[in-house]
């Protein structure tokens, strides 16, 4: 049996007198690209935030690599990674200035040139952060998070807003992160992202897991409930022809 490295039990959260998170249970393997999803206001980030130590936890329990997060959330800082929905830098420093003061503060030393050859970034070493496109932000974001590597790396909708030829390359980096064995646990209103990615999902609305399973698992439940659709068949769509056009190459997305 894979080894459990995060577990949730009948968490929830408050504002006021909202519950957004409503005494979730659930566990992720190691090495697992586990998705949470749902509309908004469903409490996908808030329970991530509380995961990630960013917000308190009014109720229930949750522990990473055998760690409780409410009772030592430095240590838990220290064997995770985050990116946020929006990342934001310091304006006018270097790439490598940049992923050496991450490093820093895990009491790291890094080759920064090395983190972004990783990414297709090494070109844009001696680059300032507001020089990158949106989809290079994101993959220089994934580096900064990854500095100090994590066991537990979070993602908060990490392709909104990107094309689609910037999306699919963010998809095969995340894959990659994955196969060093770090545990993957993300959130995103793309389902396509999900099937591609997710070995299992979490589906949550109004602050409760309403199904968890793999996508394949989930698909053949509704199909089985008699679920059926127009079929259409085709050899391509246009965003086949948008990435086919403008080029695959992950340096390209500008």
């Amino acid at each position: 049996m894979s080894e459990i490295i995060l577990k949730v039990k009948n968490l929830s959260k408050t504002y006021g007198d909202t519950v957004a998170v409503k005494g979730i249970s659930f566990e992720v393997k190691k090495g697992e690209v586990f998705g949470i999803l749902g509309p908004n206001g469903a409490g996908k980030t808030t329970t991530l935030e509380m995961l990630e130590t960013l917000r308190t936890i009014d109720g229930g329990k949750a522990s990473i690599d055998g760690i409780d997060v409410a009772s030592n959330p430095y240590a838990i800082r220290g064997i995770i990674g985050v990116q946020p929905q929006s990342p934001g830098f310091q304006d006018r420093t270097k790439l490598t200035e940049i992923i050496q003061m991450f490093a820093s503060v895990y009491g790291e030393r890094v080759n920064p040139k090395r983190f972004l050859d990783e990414v297709n970034l090494g070109d844009k070493a001696n680059s300032y952060v507001e020089q990158l496109s949106g989809g290079q932000m994101q993959r220089f974001s994934i580096v900064t998070a990854l500095v100090h590597s994590p066991k537990v790396f979070f993602l908060d909708e990490p392709t909104t807003g990107l094309d689609p030829q910037a999306r699919r390359n963010l998809w095969e980096l995340i894959k990659e992160v994955s196969n060093r064995d770090i545990t993957v646990i993300l959130t995103t209103h793309y389902m396509e992202e999900a099937q591609m990615l997710c070995d299992r999902v979490a589906i949550m609305d109004s602050g409760r897991i309403i199904a968890l399973d793999t996508p394949k698992a989930l698909i053949k439940a509704l199909l089985s409930r008699g679920f059926t659709k127009k079929q259409e068949v085709e050899q391509a769509n246009l965003e086949d022809v948008f990435i086919d056009l403008t080029g695959k190459e992950l340096g390209r997305d500008s």
